[in-house]
């Protein structure tokens, strides 16, 4: 459990990195910073499968077809909307969005998972939940009042794209972790490894397309981008590169661990680090203390998950009222 913890604890402080990005690099697009950090994660995951080569010949079709599902929808999906979203609505916003992943997670996963990891009674889950959703309500009120008026057009896309970004990282966490508890003798590592080295061919596409449709007349880049890498190519190249390896194969690699030693409404709550980690890398990126609501927010975030870890799921047919009927 304690292990399981640590391990997610640590994919949230590298996950959390994914949210200043766009934040740092205000005048690159969406699609090249997707484009750039998952090219960055190809690469890295080569050198790597060289350690992982007996685990990833173990592999079969299935299995890397399953990797590039969790990929294209976990990774590029998901990044390229939320990058997208940032820069369109701010940093609050999709944060605050992306924040209710716990609550979402556990709701889809405390019946879908229930004849595997047992199930959490919903009188008992309901407290942290509602600690988590109010932490990051707090959150949220002291973000949104710092944000200035801005255009209510562009404003109503970052929601939406904030909202596909939930879906999909809903989606990639459930399955990933179906995956992890059928494959116990695998190796959490060779499979962050393979979903890293199916990205390489899909940064590759990407940056293609956004070519051939720039020579189009499609505008993916502003008029005056200077391609490959921008205005500041420096910059570009080794914020990709971090990204690449802290938040994209050594984040997938804790969280995989965390997945394959707890169960996946429990998983799906310690998301909650990622949007802490976020919140704390924008104050010391903005050069602010947080405010006192903000720190409120952040002790009911963690006193929910607090919450949660003290439970322990139910057998479905054994509980102690009898067969559930949850």
């Amino acid at each position: 459990m304690w292990t399981g913890l640590l391990f997610a604890l640590a994919a949230g402080l590298m996950w959390g990195l994914v949210f200043v990005a766009p934040l740092l690099l205000p005048d690159y697009p969406a699609a090249l910073l997707t484009a750039g950090r998952y090219l960055a994660f190809g690469l890295i995951a080569v050198p790597l499968a060289l350690l992982d080569r007996r685990e990833l010949g173990r592999l079969t079709r299935a299995d890397w077809w399953s990797a590039c599902r969790l990929s294209a929808i976990g990774n590029f999906l998901y990044y390229l909307t939320l990058s997208a979203a940032i820069q369109r609505a701010g940093g609050p916003l999709p944060t605050m969005l992306i924040g209710t992943l716990p609550v979402v997670i556990a709701l889809c996963s405390n019946q879908r998972n229930a004849a595997r990891d047992g199930h959490y009674r919903w009188r008992q889950l309901t407290p942290a939940l509602m600690l988590i959703a109010a932490g990051i309500a707090c959150v949220n009120q002291v973000e949104r009042a710092g944000v200035a008026a801005a255009d209510m057009a562009r404003y109503v896309q970052g929601a939406v794209l904030a909202l596909v970004a939930v879906a999909c990282w809903t989606w990639y966490p459930i399955r990933n972790a179906d995956w992890l508890r059928t494959h116990t003798g695998r190796s959490p590592r060779a499979w962050a490894t393979a979903q890293g080295l199916v990205t390489l061919p899909m940064a590759v596409l990407a940056f293609m397309a956004i070519g051939a449709l720039q020579m189009t007349g499609v505008p993916v880049l502003p008029a005056d981008f200077a391609t490959p890498a921008g205005p500041r190519p420096g910059a570009y190249v080794g914020l990709m590169l971090a990204v690449g390896l802290f938040a994209s194969w050594l984040g997938t690699l804790c969280w995989n661990e965390a997945s394959q030693r707890l169960p996946t409404t429990l998983v799906g709550q310690l998301i909650v680090f990622e949007t802490l980690s976020a919140l704390v890398y924008a104050q010391v990126l903005r050069g602010e203390w947080p405010r006192t609501l903000s720190v409120v927010g952040v002790l009911l975030l963690v006193g929910g998950v607090c919450w949660a870890l003290r439970l322990k799921p139910v057998p479905r047919l054994e509980s102690a009222d009898g067969p559930s009927r949850q």
